[in-house]
Order: structure tokens, then C-alpha cells, then sequence
């Protein structure tokens, strides 16, 4: 996310120095208000300061952070563009236009700004850090440990870069030097939930179980509440397994992961929207926008835009704020409600004709209930397609928590889940979900229908 800058540059101008006073006064209370998230008002101060002078640099550049604050991105990058121009030697605008790109998976344009911003102050803590992230996310990690290295030297107190240099250690298979990065890191930012995670799924990606098992031991010591570490202590452990995911787990994971979630996807391959969307295809008449659906753990809203032409309703669940209030920037949805999966199908019987899970339900281990909950929200005829991660064949069981903290399904007991739902089975095929630490992650594509009959679009 954008962040703040707390430097106001000002525009050279002929005002007073009253005038000019008054401007950086104003400027001030904006950028007050927008930390303390009080955007409406804070949009109409900056409003207010490019009225009386027009052109101001730091409005157009607060103002952008502000719009990509409410989702519209396009504006944020125009505003911040504008600022640019009339800042033209302040690093800050370039540094939060990169942002605003990263979030729209616009890496290598968000790559040109970073650098323009060090080009401006070379060792800008910020856009060091920002830089060293995507260079990670592209597998170079020595480059990124260079970025970090930079960022920590201008900011020794840097937590966030400590974090990313352990990623990009760890990346380079240094286990010991990652480690002794990630306890800096730690004193420094010690309740960063996502950075902190990410060190610990780095050495499950690299096979080191035990070493992500000790950390999370040792976070779970000074945070004995915490799902997160609970959840992916099990995962990584061995230990008893839970039934699925608390409902916790889910809103706090996915709330720390919201503002990035899309980018980070879009770097894996991620493959499950398109996968379900295709799959409605083969199962449903050509769309148009007759039939009632419903995008279950719908997070930002990736499905939202593939399914619409089949909806004349298009409604979401998730149990995470910070996922849907991505997916209400879309405006694509109808109707979000934040609610867990099953309660939410169980208080709607008989009332969509379509339910689509795109990797929601890897988050439950036995989906007996999941099915049960499904058949009962679907009215006759209707449709369930959804994805899962494929577990070995090989493996003697229903389900199993894998390390990385999701579970993967057997394919007989997907078909028994369905089977004692009532729901009758129409395609089981394997698919490749997206790619983590390089390698493919094998799931379940899966359609199923109440009944036997062919849908239609009629009057409900």
C-alpha cells in the first residue's frame, strides 16, 4: 500500500510567505487526516488546497495515495503521475506510483518507478526495500539481497528489510545467515505477521520443517493466542492436525495479505479462477445473467469478473474485511457478506443456482459438511464447481494439513463427500493450480450438480 510521506515538498510559487504558510498548514492537517484514515475528509481538504492552488504538487500526491486507499487505482496512478511532474526532483511520488503498480501487477513498470526514485536519493530506504521485494518474487534473490543490504545500511532500524534480506538469504539456500537475519528482524518488528510468516514458509518451501517449526515455537511463546502460528505450527510439525482452518486463521491471514494478495497470485500462475470459469462453461447454457450466484471465500474478487455473465445476482462470502473490501472495488459484486462458508450456506437453503470455490476449500480438511451445506443452498438442478489441492495417490488418507499450511484432498474422498450430500458428480480432474518455489501444485478441478437434470434459466 502506498505509504504516507511525511516530507512535504511544496511547489515554488509567487504566494506570500502568509499564503505559503497557510499551504503547508493545510497540506499537514491532510495528511493527519489520511493516517488516521479519515479519507472522506481528507479528500476534501486536498480538494480545497488544489482549488486555492492549483497544481500543488504534495495535494496531487497525497490525493493519489488517497484514491488508490479506495480502490481506484487508475486515478491514484493519474494523480501521482501530476505530482511527478510538478515535483519533479522529490523521490516520495515515484516511490508510491511504484506501490500503486505492484498492486496492480504491473511489475516491471512499478520496477522503472523504483529505480527513478533511487536515481533521485539513491538510498532511499524505501524504494530499496520495495525493489529488493519484486527482485525476490522473480527468483533473484542475489540481487535482492544487495537491495536489502543498501536499505538496511541507510536504515539500520529497517524491520521489513531485515525480513526480506532473510527471504533473499534463504532464497540462496544460506540457512544460517537467513536465520540470524530473521532474529534481527525480528527484534525490530516482532509482530509483522506477514513478513514474519514469510521466513518461516521459506524454509518449508526449502524442505527445512524443523527449523520452521522452531520458529514458529518461539513466536508462539510471546504470542500463545495467535491462530496464524498455531495453525501453520500443526502444519509444519506433524502434530494433530485440526479438523480445518479456524475461522481466525482465515480473517487474520487473509487480512494481512489483502493489500498484496492479487500481485503475490499473479507471480505464482495462479490458475483457479480460470479454471472454475472455464468449467461453468462446459456445465452451464452461454451466459446471460440469469442465474443466481454465489462466489464462496470470494477474497478480492478474482471470480467475480469471469462469472458475471451467467449472474443477473452475483453474491460473495468471505470471512476476511480486508479481502472483500478489494472485491467491492470491483464493482462487480452485487452483494459481500462476511460470513464463514458453511453458516452462510446453511442460512440461504434453496436460493443460488450456481456456487463457485476457487481454492477456499483447501482451508477444510474432511468437506463432509462443506458438500452437505452446498446441496442444501442449491436449488435443483443447480451447480457447484470448485478447487482443491490434489493429495498423492499414494498417501493412505482422506486428507492431510500439508506444511505450507493448506490441505489436500484424496479424489475418493471428494467423490464421497459429494455422493452423501446428494450431489451428483460431473467432472474430477487434475489441474495445475499455480506454481510455488518453482515447482507445479497439483489440484482437484471438480463440477457437481444438485440433480441429474440440465439447468435453465427460469423465474425463481
Amino acid at each position: 500500500m502506498p505509504s504516507i510521506e511525511a516530507a512535504i515538498a511544496g511547489k515554488p510559487s509567487a504566494a506570500s510567505g502568509a499564503a505559503r504558510l497557510k499551504q503547508r498548514e493545510l497540506l499537514e492537517q491532510a495528511v493527519a487526516l489520511l493516517r488516521d484514515k479519515q479519507l472522506a475528509d481528507a479528500q476534501r481538504l486536498l480538494k480545497q488546497i488544489l482549488k486555492r492552488w492549483p497544481g500543488q504538487g504534495d495535494a496531487l500526491h497525497f490525493l493519489g495515495v488517497l484514491k488508490h486507499h479506495v480502490g481506484d487505482s487508475d486515478a491514484a496512478v493519474s494523480l501521482i503521475r501530476q505530482a511527478i511532474e510538478a515535483l519533479p526532483m522529490e523521490p516520495g511520488p515515484w516511490n508510491n506510483l511504484g506501490n500503486v503498480l505492484v498492486e496492480t501487477q504491473q511489475f516491471d513498470e512499478a520496477e522503472v518507478a523504483y529505480r527513478q526514485a533511487l536515481r533521485l536519493q539513491p538510498e532511499l530506504g524505501d524504494a530499496l526495500n520495495n525493489l529488493a521485494t519484486i527482485c525476490s518474487k522473480r527468483g533473484e534473490h542475489a540481487e535482492a539481497e544487495v537491495m536489502c543490504r543498501r536499505a538496511i545500511a541507510a536504515r539500520p532500524d529497517f524491520g521489513q528489510a531485515w525480513y526480506n534480506l532473510s527471504v533473499a538469504l534463504l532464497g540462496q539456500k544460506r540457512i544460517a545467515e537467513g536465520l540470524e537475519a530473521n532474529s534481527r528482524a525480528i527484534l525490530l518488528w516482532p509482530k509483522h505477521l506477514q513478513a514474519r510468516d514469510a521466513v518461516a514458509r521459506a524454509l518449508v518451501h526449502l524442505g527445512r520443517l524443523d527449523d520452521a517449526a522452531a520458529l514458529y515455537r518461539e513466536w508462539l511463546a510471546v504470542d500463545p493466542d495467535n491462530p496464524v502460528i498455531r495453525h501453520h505450527l500443526a502444519a509444519c510439525s506433524g502434530g494433530a492436525a485440526p479438523a480445518r482452518a479456524s475461522d481466525a486463521y482465515v480473517a487474520r491471514t487473509f487480512d494481512a495479505f489483502a493489500a498484496s494478495f492479487d500481485a503475490n497470485l499473479s507471480a505464482l500462475g495462479y490458475r483457479a479462477p480460470d479454471l472454475v470459469a472455464g468449467l461453468l462453461q462446459e456445465l452451464l447454457p452461454a451466459p446471460s445473467r440469469c442465474l443466481d450466484v454465489l462466489d464462496l471465500g470470494c477474497g478480492t474478487g478474482l471470480c467475480g469478473p469471469l462469472v458475471r455473465g451467467w449472474a443477473r445476482r452475483l453474491s460473495g462470502c468471505d470471512l476476511s474485511a480486508g479481502m472483500l473490501d478489494k472485491a467491492r472495488r470491483r464493482q462487480v459484486y452485487d452483494t459481500l457478506h462476511q460470513a464463514e462458508l458453511v453458516a452462510h450456506l446453511l442460512a440461504h437453503p434453496s436460493a443460488f443456482d450456481v456456487l463457485v470455490c476457487a481454492d477456499t476449500l483447501c482451508y477444510f480438511g474432511d468437506l463432509t459438511d462443506a458438500a452437505g451445506a452446498a446441496a442444501k443452498a442449491l436449488r435443483h438442478g443447480g451447480v457447484l464447481v470448485f478447487t482443491v489441492e490434489a493429495l498423492a495417490e499414494e498417501r493412505d488418507a482422506a486428507f492431510a494439513l500439508l506444511p505450507h499450511g493448506r490441505y489436500a484432498h484424496h479424489a475418493d474422498h471428494l467423490r464421497r463427500s459429494l455422493q452423501q450430500a446428494g450431489l451428483h458428480l460431473q467432472v474430477l480432474r487434475q489441474e495445475v493450480l499455480r506454481h510455488e518455489a518453482g515447482r507445479p501444485v497439483a489440484g482437484w478441478l471438480v463440477g457437481a450438480r444438485r440433480t441429474v437434470e440440465s439447468s435453465t434459466c427460469t423465474a425463481h
